[in-house]
């Protein structure tokens, strides 16, 4: 998704201020660049904290959330999952094939500065194949995190779950609407513009033009998973409201 750009953000931003110091010439910087970095993105997470963090308080006010990721004529009629202490539960049965969540940071690229990072709130809402073989990955991911596991533990067992075949590749046609107003990924970057994503096994984006200059496609290569992921930027949020030009 809008993740890469937000991590290339978050990067480009540290590696501007590395070049200030060394413009300076003062090793003496460093310790406040790193601080103000530590301060900027909040405490790094290398296991998850504890589950209260995650939740959302009202199970309803979940619900609601999750379907604000498509427009109201595909939410209205999905599934619904919310996250309990021990996972993803099923709050709503679904009518269309869709399912509407909320993914929280164990979800993050695995270089992300903010994985584990409890603030993070992104609704999903899958179609049917999307939700057939991401969804696996969503509930794995998700039970490492519970079950304790350290970022390079559940790095670990992902890869282990793909290279044992526990895990699916996306099927054709497997995608999903991220188009929440509310949607939160990180505390430097807030919200992300309202978007959708693709998923596909592992391939070159030169089938896509994804990430070439002046393409509206951006590109999201997963590490372990060997998942390809190309996303387009939409005019609107799922309400209908025009969203902020790029």
């Amino acid at each position: 998704m809008k993740r890469e750009t937000v991590r290339m953000i978050a990067l480009g931003s540290f590696a501007l201020m590395i070049a200030m110091m060394v413009a300076l010439g003062s090793s003496l910087l460093l310790p406040a660049l790193v601080q103000a970095q530590a301060q900027d993105s909040g405490p790094l997470y290398e296991r998850m904290a504890p589950i209260d963090q995650y939740l959302m308080t009202d199970r309803n006010t979940e619900i609601a959330f999750a379907r604000t990721a498509a427009p109201e004529s595909i939410s209205r009629d999905a599934e619904v999952l919310v996250l309990g202490r021990h996972g993803y539960e099923t709050a709503v049965k679904g009518k269309n094939g869709w399912v509407c969540v909320v993914e929280r940071s164990w979800m993050a690229p695995f270089d992300d500065p903010e994985f584990l990072n409890p603030d993070q709130r992104v609704p999903l809402c899958l179609n049917p194949p999307g939700a057939r073989t991401h969804l696996p990955l969503t509930f794995k991911t998700t039970e490492l995190a519970m079950a304790g596991q350290s970022k390079t533990q559940i790095f670990s067992s992902i890869r282990a779950a793909y290279d044992k075949k526990e895990l699916p590749l996306p099927e054709p046609g497997a995608m999903c609407y991220m188009m929440s107003k509310q949607q939160y990924f990180s505390r430097r970057v807030g919200n992300a513009d309202p978007h959708l994503m693709f998923w596909f096994p592992q391939k070159d984006q030169v089938n896509w033009g994804a990430d070439f200059e002046g393409s509206p496609i951006d590109l999201h290569q997963y590490s372990p998973q060997p998942i390809t992921e190309f996303d387009i930027s939409v005019s609107k949020w799922s309400d209908g409201t025009p969203a902020p030009a790029n």
